[in-house]
Parts: C-alpha cells; structure tokens; sequence
C-alpha cells in the first residue's frame, strides 16, 4: 500500500504529465510554442555573448549555477528525476561544458544552429520534448536569479533566454526532421575483444537495418547503466553483414565506457542512437590527397575511413595517416590494433603511415611538429588537401581538433575542406564529461 506521501507525490507527477501534454498540444500561439522549429530572426548572437560573458562572475562558477538549476528542476517536477541517471555528477559537468560552448561560440549562429539540431535528433532516443525545456527553462532563470541575487538584470535575463530559446528552436528543428528514422536500435553484442587490460573492440549487429557512412559516431546505451549513453565512433565502414564495430576505453569511472568494456559479453545488448557526425567523406569529393589525422581512439573513424576509401575504386586517392597514441597508451608505446594496420598498409601503395611518438603526440604547443613534412612542399599542393580529424582530449590543452585546423589552415589548407567533429556538444571518443547524456535537458 502506498504511503500518503507516495500517493501525493503520484497525483503530482500526474497533474504535471496532463499539463505538460497539454502544453505539447497547445497551439502556436500559446507558451508552448516559444519553443518552434523556426529559426529566430535577425538574432545578434555577438551582442548577447558579450552581455552573458558580463554576466558570469555572477553567476560562476558554472557547476554551482548547474547544481541549483537541477535542484530547482526536481523540486518543481519530482517526476523529471526518472529521466537521468542516478549520479547527476557527470552530468552536471557536462551541461557546464555545453554552456561554456553556446557562450563562447554564440556569435557564430549558423554553426550553433546546426551543432544544436543535431543535438535534437539525437535527444528523440530520450523521450524529451519541446514541453520538457518549459521546465528547464524556468530552473535556468530562478536558479540565475538565486546566483546573482540584487545584482542581477532584466538585460542580462533576457540575453541568457535568447540565447537558450536559439539552442532549443534549432533542438526541436532537429527533432522534426528526423521524424521519419528510429529513435533508437536494439543490438546484440556479436564479439567482445579485450585488446588491453582496460580497452575492448566490440562487434555489434542491429536488429533493425542501420544506414551509417563511414567516420561517423553513434551512442551507446548499456543494460548495466540505463539512461546513460555515450557517443563512440563506428570503426568498420558499412558491410553486407551488418554488423558494427566499436572501440571502448574503459574510464576508470564506473561509467558506460566501463560497462561496455568489462560487464558486456558475447550475446549481450546494447541500444545505439542514429549515427551523426562530420567525418564521412563527402559524395562530390574528387580525386584529392587526404590527410587523416588521428590520436588515441580517434584512430577508429580513421579505420572506417581507410576501409570506404579502398572499397571506391573510382576515385584515386593519395592518403597520409598521421596516428598517434594517446594517454596510457602514449606512455606504453603502444597501438592496440597496429596488426590490422600494418596489414592494411602493405596491400596499399597510395596510403603513407606516419606514427608519431608520445611526445609529438601534443600536436598543438611546439609548432605542431608532428606535421612538419606532411604537407608537399610543391605549390597549390597544401590547398588540395582534404583533411579528417579525430583527437584525443589530451592532445591540445584549448582543443585539439581546433589547434590542428587552424595550424592546417595556416599551412594553406581551405578551411572548408578540413573536417572534425565539434567538442564540448559532439563528443570525441575519450571525453569523460560525455559518460552521461547528452544535450541539455538530459543527461
């Protein structure tokens, strides 16, 4: 028999499920439509960066201001709880970074659009919708208010909702786009492989037919940690046989990534998200030199890339593989799938493997040395580069995707043809901060 309590707290989550739906059902013109599809109009993402950067020494630091918003959340929508994992620590982290990203890249709302679309259909796996940002928006503002106390102002508020109201309009664009694919895949583990005490190569089938291109990234959502998912590249380009191939690196923090790699087996499940990213070569690329760069795991999309790369036998490519090692595995020297590589290359002559060592591994800080050589030295030649990045966390203290794109750039490369998949939002393999959820509402 249930409590008072519990019957209370029931009959709460209830009104609050009614009012939500109606919400979701309300038309345009009501409170629930602020959160459209449609894109905001002659929005000045320059100005707010600067009013919401004034903002934050009242506000810092980020994970006080998280730890309040959530707080006010549960407290207001008891019920909201379920959609988290038990530990909101990573979360919480997570989310900072998310808005540490939205500040620092306001300016560029066309990027932010996307960045957050994507986000959006990624989030129809969680069940959230556009009502659910009602709620945390209205956290978000009481908990700024709770932070800054007297200091805070209308200006400021308002900036901090514009700027939240872009994310989620280009969320919800997202989602609607995506309507017509799968939330969500059931899949059975097929072959588990420690390849070291502490990382996994793990071969997966669907269920359900899964469409992907080669270099991009899915989630992953294990039985032992429901509610957590975590992004992980694919490293098999697609095959008849339809399974899937991933590289795990256990954390050492009890999250997905060690679930995967030390409580999954052979006959297990998994559930994937749709396959998102920014890697997969592009259909109306011509015959061109390819320089894929590479750290730690990055080396799995590189894998996929190598096998779309010699399965089209139209386009003639020269390749040039800079890999590196990263981490734990900078220190021991080691590569943990160099049999499959060293196979590879021999049967290969246009692709050139350059490995560099732990120390060069930093590929920002000392004049990026690793790539010193790698580009041709002949004129124009910089400039017919198409270059695919996938860097461990620990490669660049200011981001290391973004230190090797604009030393590329600065070597003549064009800027839109050097590929890699943001961070802070779109996780790179390794990244911690990403056991959990993400996206903004959940985690």
């Amino acid at each position: 028999m249930n409590t008072p309590s519990e019957d209370y707290h029931a009959l709460l989550a209830r009104h609050d499920a009614m009012r939500l739906r109606r919400r979701i059902l309300a038309p345009s013109g009501s409170r629930a439509g602020e959160w459209s599809a449609e894109a905001p109009q002659a929005y000045d993402g320059t100005a707010d960066q600067l009013l919401i950067g004034d903002s934050l020494p009242l506000v810092n630091p980020l994970e006080e201001l998280i730890a309040e918003l959530y707080r006010i959340l549960f407290e207001r929508h008891p019920y909201l709880r379920s959609l988290f994992p038990e530990s909101m620590a990573f979360q919480q982290a997570h989310l900072a970074g998310i808005f540490r990203y939205l500040i620092g890249n306001l300016h560029r709302t066309e990027e932010m659009i996307g960045v957050f679309g994507q986000l959006g259909r990624d989030h129809r796996k969680l069940g959230v919708r556009p009502a659910h940002f009602e709620a945390f928006e209205a956290a978000l503002i009481e908990a700024l208010r709770v932070r800054a106390g007297a200091r805070w102002t209308h200006a400021l508020e308002q900036a901090w909702l514009r700027m939240l109201r872009l994310a989620v309009s280009a969320m919800v664009r997202g989602a609607d786009e995506a309507i017509a694919e799968p939330p969500s895949w059931e899949a059975t583990v097929t072959s588990h492989e420690l390849r070291t005490p502490d990382l996994a190569v793990l071969r997966v089938r669907p269920h359900q037919p899964y469409a992907f291109e080669a270099g991009q990234y899915a989630s992953l959502e294990s039985p032992l940690l429901e509610q957590a998912w975590r992004p992980y590249y694919l490293a098999r380009a697609p095959h008849p046989d339809g399974e899937l191939e991933f590289h795990v690196r256990a954390r050492g923090a009890d999250g997905v990534s060690d679930a995967l790699v030390h409580g999954t087996r052979e006959g297990g499940a998994v559930r994937l998200s749709a396959p998102r990213g920014a890697l997969a070569l592009p259909d109306h690329l011509p015959a061109a030199d390819l320089l894929l760069i590479a750290s730690g795991m990055g080396w799995a999309p590189m894998k996929a890339l190598l096998q779309r790369i010699d399965a089209d036998h139209s386009r003639a490519h020269r390749v040039r593989l800079l890999l590196g090692p990263a981490g734990e595995m900078a220190a021991a020297g080691e590569m943990y799938d160099a049999a499959y590589l060293e196979a590879f290359r021999r049967k290969r002559p246009w692709l050139t493997v350059i490995a560099a060592d732990a120390a060069s591994t930093r590929f920002a800080g000392a004049g990026l040395r690793a790539l010193n050589g790698i580009l041709p030295p002949q004129p124009g030649a910089a400039a017919r580069q198409h270059a695919f990045l996938a860097l461990a966390p620990e490669a660049a203290t200011t981001g290391p995707a973004q230190a090797v794109a604009a030393r590329l750039a600065a070597a003549g490369v064009p800027a839109e043809q050097i590929r890699h998949d943001a961070t802070g939002v779109v996780a790179v393999t390794e990244m911690p901060a990403s056991t959990t959820r993400t996206g903004l509402l959940s985690a």
